[in-house]
């Protein structure tokens, strides 16, 4: 794969320009060990010197799958795909990665199928943002070193919005609230639990409609901790529907947390153009629902 800059300013030397435009120092000594650098298309040395005007190209090795990996068959939802990003509608009850319980029909097992059946030159997907197994929604991934080292450096700076929809068991009475409370992992358990020892952990929520017993709730994440928001709703005493590892309560047949991943927004690095993405929510969210405005309504 090929990318292309134009240097427009002085720069001191080519790993620092190459920095500037996100490439990491580990993708940098890749390129240097399997890739080619080429300026004004002369092949080229990273001692090289740089002028403004000059037009710097690197060809990034392909990136062959781990034949450990299963193939998956099994189709999945794209909501977005270019030489940069794959964006993933995922199903709730979809291990994204593979683990003891699953090793060969899970989120990345289906994406080796997917790409091996459009031929794409890159094969390794290195997921962005991660859900838990019965969270549905959007998932990112990107489909090349650089673009992983691009997205990763988004999420340190707080420029990727990801909004979930979450259904919390009784009635919040704030309409919007910060929770603000470090979370570590449970030593007695599977789950996360708010602790002084903890990472800092921040999670803004907005309430959209409210019921009998159970709020619906908008979210926006502002740290990623694991379970941040299922750990985050049961220490206010206010689980999610159907999460049975922080004690929610099922409501409407709900087996599962009621969690959605439901938009991601960014800038794209490589175009500069904004991007967006919307899964709507399933059809047990859309049960789930019903029954409560149907609670509420006294029907």
């Amino acid at each position: 794969m090929e990318l292309t800059w134009q240097v427009t300013a002085p720069v001191t030397s080519l790993k620092r320009f190459l920095n500037q435009q996100g490439v990491s120092h580990r993708v940098f000594s890749d390129l240097k060990e399997n890739g080619t650098i080429r300026v004004n298309d002369t092949v080229v040395t990273p001692a090289v010197t740089l002028k403004a005007g000059d037009v710097v190209a690197v060809t990034l090795p392909a990136e062959a799958d781990d034949p450990d990996v299963a193939t998956s068959t099994v189709p999945i939802t794209v909501l977005f795909e270019n030489r940069d990003w794959l964006v993933i509608d995922k199903p709730a009850g979809l291990n994204v990665v593979p683990g003891p319980a699953n090793r060969t029909d899970t989120l990345v097992n289906r994406i080796k199928g997917h790409w091996a059946q459009t031929q794409a030159e890159n094969r390794v997907p290195h997921i962005l943002t991660r859900l838990d197994r019965f969270t549905s929604g959007v998932v990112w991934v990107a489909r090349h070193r650089l673009a992983n080292s691009l997205a990763s450096q988004l999420q340190a700076q707080h420029q990727v919005d990801k909004r979930y929809l979450a259904i919390v068991s009784g009635r919040l009475s704030q309409d919007h609230g910060m929770i603000d409370e470090p979370l570590a992992s449970d030593p007695t358990g599977y789950n996360q639990m708010v602790s002084p020892a903890g990472k800092p952990a921040q999670t803004e929520y907005w309430v959209k409609e409210r019921f009998d017993q159970a709020t619906l709730v908008e979210v926006k994440l502002h740290t990623g901790r694991t379970h941040q928001i299922r750990a985050h709703f049961a220490y206010l005493d206010h689980p999610l529907i159907g999460d049975h590892l922080y004690d929610g309560p099922e409501m409407g047949g709900m087996a599962r947390q009621a969690l959605h991943a439901h938009t991601l927004s960014f800038t794209d690095p490589f175009t500069q153009e904004n991007r967006s993405f919307m899964s709507e929510v399933p059809a047990d969210w859309q049960q789930l629902v019903k029954q409560l405005r149907s609670d509420r309504n006294g029907n």
